[in-house]
């Protein structure tokens, strides 16, 4: 229902309310659960936000962090880019898998974070996304490990799980996107 208010005309849809909510732990646990891994989030009094951060709580190399990261496509197709959390994404090869230039290969805002994937920056997991039809790339950095760890859908919650577990749940596909 839409109703007037001082000339602007604001809108009661539960619908986009509940997009702009960000998801949490609970909808990732669940997701774990219903995968049967026996993974359980780890929860801290102290933020995981950052990958610096998520490796002085969980006492593992920067790299074994799995950044999640939100990219927009040529503004319309939204992609979930997994990299070691001491590498960064290299925008020109990310764009040339897709076709375009590095300028068409854009971070997701975090308005978009929230609408697309879910979950707000620092929080993002791999799995348990807002949107279902995700595209899912997995930076090479990543092989060079057995476990990594990742968020699990709050600024200070994390999950362990083998690199081939990752892979086989997420249906991601592994490219060279990071920086060399």
């Amino acid at each position: 229902m839409a109703t007037e208010e001082g000339g602007a005309r604001q809108t009661d849809d539960p619908h986009s309310r509940a997009a702009m909510r960000p998801m949490g732990v609970e909808q990732v646990q669940a997701a774990l659960d219903r995968l049967q891994l026996g993974i359980q989030i780890v929860t801290f009094d102290s933020s995981t936000a950052t990958s610096q951060q998520a490796a002085e709580n969980v006492g593992c190399q920067l790299g074994q962090i799995v950044k999640s990261l939100g990219y927009m496509i040529n503004k319309t197709t939204p992609v979930l880019i997994l990299a070691s959390g001491d590498q960064s994404i290299d925008e020109r090869k990310l764009g040339a898998l897709f076709g375009v230039g590095r300028k068409k290969a854009r971070m997701m805002t975090a308005e978009q974070c929230i609408t697309v994937l879910g979950y707000a920056p620092g929080a993002v997991p791999p799995v348990a996304h807002r949107t279902g039809d995700l595209t899912i790339i997995m930076d090479e950095s990543l092989r060079r490990f057995e476990i990594v760890y990742a968020a699990g859908g709050a600024a200070n919650a994390i999950f362990p799980v083998q690199v081939s577990t990752l892979e086989l749940v997420t249906g991601g596909l592994y490219a060279d996107v990071a920086h060399a």
